[in-house]
């Protein structure tokens, strides 16, 4: 490629600089990149080919000026800046140091992911004075040199964790460190944008609230496989009980294990309440003989079961303890209908407590996946579902909206119905739950309680002027309207 732009640039260069007027003006960001970040404003290019070059020249275009153009739109905002390429088991680190708008100087030093390295990493940085460190959110690689490098400075240190998308380098043109320098190219020029990283104690908090979901699906997981061998071995006890895991299903289950079948006698004392005016359907169901393999086999799942269930205890009990720096923001939540301690717990955990991070509403909801997508091409609006956002508080929002669907007379639930009527239940579940978040976002950020009452008002306001509609509609069919005196 150097041999064809020698022959078109009437100047003297490289693949690194050009030589321009006397002057050596440094085109790797540019010219050796090849690559801007769309996702920042910045075109994206594919590789400068003859086919550029010719049309620059035919058309009486400078290429010269081209390049310094597109050069000059990543204008430098720090005079150091370091970028981390970060791996299972080595970390590319880049400094680069000068004076705005000048040349810069280059240094790359690679380290292992082991902890006196990176400790190492870290004294480097702070040697060198980078207050302002970016890095690829590589799986769970960054966090250990996340916590480590936020120390740095006493706390006084900017960290980056950049989305991978928003800083892609050209294919073909990829190494570890030219990703760790375009990384702090980009930095250099204030082109990342950071994820939401919360503070280290919602982090901690946020552990737990996790592990417990996990836990829980475990749970579900023994159930289902404990039903799916009770079923294999010829007992429909879920066709006549809604819950088999409920006080009467467990009693039933337990005496199967210890003898192998059961009789009337035996049946009238496992069950409880209302269970017992199906008696002799549930006979009928359970009217069979389990093996030695069988119950041997069954009591070691309900065994399962059972140590689940206990661990799931530890771990709320811990939860509540954990829980006692935001009791003020759980009551905040608390004060929403559908919305448990567990809950609200579970939201806090993955926003935190501090709305500062998020500029508007409209911020928080599309870091949590509950608005559209822009998909344009061509002036032909394609699908625009919702991003992936954040899961976990994705999921806990669309659960409180399903609760609260179920309250009609509720402001929330009555606005769902009419959402459900025109875009169905899914879409309605989803409108629901990014209101809620807007509703939490407020809440947080003023410090109030969650109040039905201003939804009232705007619900008689609406009502207002719809009934305002209906007289001006009625007046100009020529109608006399007259109001009735209660």
């Amino acid at each position: 490629m150097a041999p064809f732009i020698n022959s078109f640039f009437p100047f003297k260069m490289n693949l690194d600089r050009i030589k321009f007027g006397g002057t050596l003006v440094d085109l790797h960001p540019v010219f050796q990149r090849k690559c801007f970040t769309l996702e920042n404003s910045i075109l994206s290019h594919h590789s400068w080919s003859a086919r550029v070059a010719k049309s620059l020249c035919i058309s009486g275009k400078s290429p010269v000026k081209f390049f310094l153009k597109e050069y000059n739109c990543m204008k430098d905002l720090l005079e150091i800046s370091c970028g981390l390429d970060i791996h299972k088991e080595k970390i590319v680190a880049c400094i680069l140091k000068g004076a705005l708008g000048a040349c810069t100087t280059t240094e790359i030093r690679e380290f292992t992911t082991l902890i006196p390295d990176m400790l190492a990493l870290r004294d480097w940085i702070v040697s060198e004075n980078c207050h302002h460190v970016a890095m690829e959110s590589t799986g769970i690689y960054w966090i250990p040199i996340y916590e480590i490098l936020e120390e740095a400075f006493s706390g006084d240190i900017t960290l980056l964790v950049v989305n991978a998308r928003h800083m892609k380098n050209v294919p073909g043109k990829k190494t570890d460190m030219r990703d760790s320098e375009w990384i702090s190219t980009l930095l250099r020029a204030g082109l990342l944008n950071g994820s939401f990283i919360p503070e280290k104690s919602i982090r901690e908090f946020r552990h737990l609230n996790r592990y417990r979901k996990s836990i829980v699906h475990d749970i579900t997981s023994q159930k289902n496989r404990i039903e799916k061998f009770l079923q294999s071995s010829g007992f429909r006890l879920s066709s006549f009980i809604s819950d088999i895991f409920g006080t009467s299903g467990k009693n039933i289950i337990r005496y199967l294990i210890e003898h192998g079948q059961i009789d009337k006698n035996a049946l009238n004392t496992c069950l409880k309440t209302q269970t017992r005016n199906r008696m002799d359907e549930i006979l009928m169901s359970v009217n069979g003989t389990l093996s030695e393999h069988q119950k041997s086999f069954l009591k070691i799942l309900m065994s399962h079961l059972d140590s689940l269930n206990e661990h799931l205890m530890e771990v709320e009990t811990a939860l509540k303890e954990d829980m006692r720096p935001f009791a003020l923001q759980v009551e905040q939540l608390n004060s929403i209908y559908g919305i448990s301690t567990t809950a609200s717990c579970a939201i806090i955990a993955e926003i935190g407590i501090d709305m500062t991070h998020f500029k508007t509403a409209e911020h928080i909801c599309s870091w949590a996946g509950l608005c559209p997508g822009n998909n344009e091409s061509a002036g032909k609006r394609k699908s625009t579902s919702i991003t992936k956002g954040n899961p976990y508080i994705k999921s806990m929002l669309c659960e409180v909206a399903w609760v609260i669907a179920g309250k009609r007379k509720a402001y929330l639930s009555a606005w769902y119905w009419r959402i459900k009527q025109k875009k169905g239940a899914k879409k309605a579940i989803i409108a629901l739950a990014r209101k809620l978040l807007v509703i939490i976002y407020t809440m947080l950020k003023q410090g109030t309680l969650f109040d039905e009452s201003c939804f009232e008002i705007r619900r008689k306001n609406c009502e207002q002027k719809k009934l305002s509609h209906y007289i001006r509609e009625l007046e100009k069919h020529g109608y006399l309207i007259q109001t009735q005196e209660a």
